[in-house]
């Protein structure tokens, strides 16, 4: 028999049409505006059924995606540090110099030579040792 009591229901904000858009927009580590990445000795370390599942997952991932044309990624672990505790291979590789200037002050220069204003408040991104385990133990 049907009841004439109506239906309850369920507390809490309406579910989302975007679950995973809303996950990855909050701050999580290895994700950023472009990418989700998720180290591979980690998620070979996750018990065996989560492993099952994410298979499943990003097999039918890449059947639906697999007709694209797929560039090759490289993931290089980095840090945030400020630019003026740089040292001279540091800034080089993030595309900065440092120079004495006319006032005998340090100038940092970017890649086309504009002077960076207050580098003491400016953090760039820098490669750095990976601190997760790989398979195998110890970190890279």
């Amino acid at each position: 028999m049907f009841t004439p009591d109506p239906i309850p229901r369920p507390n809490g904000p309406p579910a989302s049409s975007t679950p995973l858009a809303d996950y990855l927009s909050e701050e999580h580590h290895g994700v950023d505006q472009a990418y989700a990445v998720l180290p591979r000795s980690l998620a070979e370390s996750m018990p065996l059924p989560w492993q099952q599942h994410m298979r499943d997952l990003l097999a039918e991932f890449h059947q639906a995606f697999g007709h694209l044309r797929w560039p090759v990624y490289r993931v290089v672990p980095t840090r945030y540090e400020r630019l003026v505790d740089l040292d001279e291979e540091q800034l080089a590789e993030v595309g900065c110099t440092m120079e004495v200037g006319d006032t005998g002050e340090l100038e940092y220069r970017s890649r086309d030579g504009a002077t960076i204003e207050n580098p003491e408040q400016q953090h760039v991104l820098v490669p750095c040792l990976d601190p997760i385990p790989r398979r195998g133990g110890g970190a890279s």
